[in-house]
């Protein structure tokens, strides 16, 4: 018999046969917390409807809904199977994503025992296959609270996820709240304005209670992971400046809403413009000044620093410039690259040029915040590769603090193990405001894998720093190397720059690791022809 109570658990899917049985097994798996699990197929070409009712035969509390014409996106088939939901509460659940052992019950009993319309918890990225797990807005999950409407907490606005939290099912229909229909791109973001304009009683808990896959290497990309074209931003501003209406009645979740724009998808898609053509650079720059002219000066004052000298930019100059030194600035951790320009005051500025775009926070800004830049290049080598570091100066902060030393660590990208720590002194370079030196690292040691390099940077005032160096793009040295070694008789290394423009390495140990690499490449290959 089918329990009164409970959670209806809607999972949506479209040709995604190799990833929809685990979905629908960890929501199943949840044990008697969920009602039922209502999975609307979007017209999928490939074996979805046959594996959907082989999953049926064995599990009672499984509903299939098939449509006859695909939506083009989620929001059709999400709110199709709200309309059929019959539990008290309904949570989504994306083809490619899973739901962790009890994720259903924790929320399930935080939204009763608080009498709350939306419950929500931490959602992690896995990033696949490697399995590295990222949380998502992890701040706002890191303690059980309560909100007796979502302005006590602006923040939450941030959180444009719709999978991560249960409703109650009435509430969203007695307030009409649906997906925007069709292929709408990001509709999380005007689905989520709707639910908080709509003033919900809400309780966050810090349990983790979805896994999103970000599977990057597979040739059908997410919607939202597609940034190839112009478009996907065009989306994104679309559904992001419609999200705003939704939440205008309330100003203090609008200021929120826009600065999480820039703190997220200005600086996501800002790191990624120096790879893109000049057309979409100058097509994404107007669309960008264009949305930017609504934000009011409080707006950019609530995102972080580097966000907002990004949209100052942008604002500021009528096409685009400067892209690698803004792919920089709002990478994690920041780095400003010269030139240092000051106005005719002296004060701090992003170009002479462009003097209205002040940095005079710099001058402030405690050493541990600074954006310092480091350029690196790393050449590997049998008998010790080494790695070469170049600091720059930034309106004469680090000279005053006095560079001392810098430790560098290697941290690999799935496991998060950190190795060989070796440190050397930073002397005065060649080039005026500049400092330098030379470490020796032992890559034919390293396991398998991606690593990143890290630096810790050490002043004579006591003050620190930690961040990430620059790889040179005109060094050379950014190139696959075999390189002997005893305990693998060859080691595959392979520098390279991240899309942020970072130091990077990867390493494939032994004929067998360089082999694997070969056959991806030959794969990659074979997949893009």
């Amino acid at each position: 018999m089918m329990p009164e109570g409970g959670v209806s658990v809607v999972v949506i899917g479209y040709n995604d046969a190799a990833h929809l049985a685990e979905a629908v097994d960890s929501a199943c798996g949840q044990g008697d917390a969920v009602r039922e699990v209502i999975a609307v197929d979007d017209c999928s070409t490939d074996d979805s409807p046959r594996l959907l009712d082989r999953l049926a035969a064995r599990e009672p509390r499984l509903r299939v809904v098939r449509r006859t014409v695909n939506s083009g996106g989620c929001g059709t088939p999400r709110n199709e199977g709200l309309e059929l939901a019959t539990a008290p509460y309904v949570l989504f659940l994306d083809s490619d994503d899973v739901l962790p052992p009890g994720a259903v019950r924790a929320l399930l009993r935080a939204a009763e025992a608080h009498d709350a319309d939306v419950a929500g918890g931490l959602c992690v990225r896995r990033e696949l296959p490697g399995g590295r797990e990222l949380p998502w807005q992890r701040e706002l999950y890191a303690k059980e609270r309560t909100l007796g409407e979502p302005s006590a907490l602006p923040r939450i606005a941030a959180d444009t996820l719709c999978v991560n939290k249960l409703y109650r099912t009435e509430f969203l229909r007695a307030h009409a709240i649906r997906f925007p229909p069709g292929r709408y791109l990001y509709e999380d973001f005007v689905f989520t304005a709707r639910v908080l304009a709509a003033r919900p009683r809400m309780v966050l808990v810090p349990d983790r209670v979805y896994v999103w896959h970000v599977r990057r290497d597979e040739r059908r990309r997410s919607l939202s992971l597609d940034r190839d074209g112009v478009e996907n931003w065009r989306a994104r501003v679309r559904a992001h400046r419609q999200a705003v209406a939704e939440l205008s009645g309330q100003p203090r979740l609008v200021r929120a809403a826009r600065a999480a724009f820039l703190d997220r998808g200005l600086r996501m898609y800002v790191r990624e413009l120096p790879r893109h053509d000049p057309s979409y650079q100058h097509a994404w720059w107007d669309l960008t000044r264009a949305y930017l002219t609504a934000f009011a000066p409080g707006d950019v004052a609530a995102a972080v620093a580097p966000a907002r000298t990004a949209a100052a930019v942008v604002r500021n100059a009528l096409a685009p410039r400067d892209l690698g030194r803004l792919r920089d600035l709002v990478s994690k951790p920041s780095r400003l690259l010269p030139p240092y320009a000051r106005d005719e005051a002296g004060s701090p500025v992003w170009a002479a040029d462009l003097p209205g775009v002040s940095l005079a926070r710099l001058e402030r800004t405690p050493m541990d915040r600074l954006p310092l830049a480091v350029d690196a290049i790393l050449k590997p080598a049998a008998r010790g590769s080494r790695l070469r570091l170049r600091l720059h100066e930034l309106y004469g902060r680090v000279e005053d603090a006095g560079p001392v030393a810098v430790q560098a660590a290697l941290v690999h990208r799935d496991t998060g193990r950190v190795v060989q720590r070796r440190s050397a002194s930073l002397a005065a370079g060649p080039t005026p405001g500049t400092w330098t030196a030379s470490l020796r690292l032992r890559l034919t040691e390293l396991e398998a894998g991606t690593w990143d390099v890290w630096l810790m940077l050490a002043f004579a005032d006591g003050t620190t720093r930690t961040t990430r160096p620059r790889a040179l793009p005109s060094s050379g040295h950014l190139r696959r190397t075999a390189v002997p070694s005893r305990r693998h008789g060859l080691v595959l290394i392979h520098p390279y720059a991240t899309h942020s423009a970072a130091l990077a390495l990867r390493v494939a140990p032994g004929a067998r690791g360089m082999g694997d690499v070969v056959r991806r490449k030959v794969g990659r290959w074979v997949g893009a022809g």
